[in-house]
């Protein structure tokens, strides 16, 4: 957990899957969480704490891309998260005030649904399966379980997220596991599953590619973003 607090006041909680996420949300009046991509683990995580010791939630990382047009580092804010069993809409007060911060940064950004999942999305297919029954842009595994969580305790909600995969790109299925609890990536998974699988090798480069675009596309987002991650005093909830 990283927090900063230079106002005092209660903080937002910036909900992530990995570290370099986390490192990143990081700042004043943020306190940064990850699970390593276990929304589970996050479940759990979000459970322990007492009282939600924050003013709002966000969901923030990179994400896979569900519509055809996306590309890597294509910047996406979540008018509302979709699951098989609800729909949490975003608060407006904060879309609003990223729209606002984010426009003119220099790539595509879009204000649109998200899908959240517990199971991660790698094949081509299971991209476009989610997003027909979906219509959703993107997909991750943190946002659909920090709103629920938000609207438990009545907070407000929002999530941005940038494509890392687009939705024509199938990720290598032990990029998915590759992960430790705190979310750090764990390279001695990596090289051995490459031993075992030397034909994902080029998978893995073009992963890693995209992933820079998408890594370098959340440090333009952030710095835009600036104090509490860009979250307006006193946001409502979205009435349900």
């Amino acid at each position: 957990m990283v927090s900063n607090s230079a106002s005092g006041a209660q903080p937002v909680l910036a909900v992530t899957g990995l570290a370099k996420e986390a490192r990143l949300a990081s700042g004043d009046d943020v306190v940064a969480i990850g699970a390593g991509g276990n929304p589970e683990r996050l479940r759990r995580m979000l459970a322990d704490r007492l009282s939600p010791e924050c003013r709002a939630v966000v969901s923030i990382g990179i994400a896979g891309g569900l519509d055809p047009d996306l590309e890597p580092g294509d910047v996406l804010i979540a008018s509302a998260i979709v699951t098989a069993e609800a729909r949490y809409p975003a608060d407006p007060a904060i879309v609003a005030a990223w729209e606002r911060a984010l426009a003119g940064i220099g790539v595509s950004v879009r204000t649109a649904d998200l899908a959240g999942v517990d199971a991660a999305v790698l094949s081509v297919a299971a991209k476009a399966s989610l997003r027909t029954a979906t219509a959703c842009a993107a997909v991750d595994m943190e946002s659909h379980v920090a709103a629920a969580f938000a609207q438990a305790h009545g907070l407000p909600f929002a999530a941005l997220r940038i494509v890392c995969d687009p939705a024509g790109r199938a990720i290598p299925a032990f990029a998915a596991t590759a992960l430790k609890p705190n979310g750090e990536p764990d390279v001695l998974a990596v090289l051995g599953a490459v031993a075992r699988q030397p034909g994902q090798v080029g998978a893995l480069i073009r992963l890693a590619r995209d992933s820079g675009r998408a890594f370098q596309s959340l440090k333009h987002c952030r710095t835009r973003l600036g104090t509490a991650l860009g979250v307006p005093d006193g946001p409502r909830l979205v009435p349900q």
